[in-house]
């Protein structure tokens, strides 16, 4: 009895999976006209000051949109320290080129980081604080879902302070 019925139950299911076959399942998804893709090429990026010795850009998305996805850019020339901060969201960080030196907590203590070389990525949890720095060119990608904000340990190592 329990082989006939799996007998019957396997017919019915080749049945089933036979009519939905029938293009249904292999029809590609509508267009949609409001969609496009993006290429964004190496001299098309469009680098703004950050701090003496860095620049960002925003490659794609709204950092600042809340919920919007993003993917940004952080290009450091020779040495150059990036205080202890914290973002309000995760931080995805991959090294494209160059020596990222990246430590967590509020103290910035040099001994305490992990070397991230050219190919490397890092993930930092929002709220945690870390800081990082250059000892020559270095270009990082961060990406994640907006809004991105820098929230320095100390405020006085904002650029936008005026102190430093």
């Amino acid at each position: 009895m329990g082989l006939a019925l799996s007998r019957r139950s396997a017919a019915f299911l080749v049945i089933a999976l036979a009519s939905l076959s029938d293009g249904n399942l292999a029809q590609s998804p509508p267009p949609t006209p409001h969609r496009q893709h993006t290429v964004v090429s190496a001299d098309g990026i469009q680098w703004k000051p950050l701090r003496p010795g860095a620049e960002i850009a925003v490659i794609s998305g709204d950092p600042d949109k809340s919920g919007s996805p993003f993917v940004m850019r952080f290009r450091y020339r020779g040495k150059a320290r990036i205080p202890p901060h914290w973002h309000p969201i995760d931080e995805h960080i991959t090294v494209l080129s160059g020596t990222f030196r990246l430590g967590m907590g509020g103290k910035g203590d040099e001994a305490a980081t992990t070397v991230l070389a050219a190919g490397a990525y890092a993930f930092v949890e929002a709220k945690m604080a870390h800081y990082g720095w250059t000892e020559g060119d270095t270009t990082l990608q961060v990406h994640g879902v907006g809004p991105f904000v820098i929230n320095y340990v100390n405020p006085a190592d904002d650029p936008k302070s005026g102190k430093k």
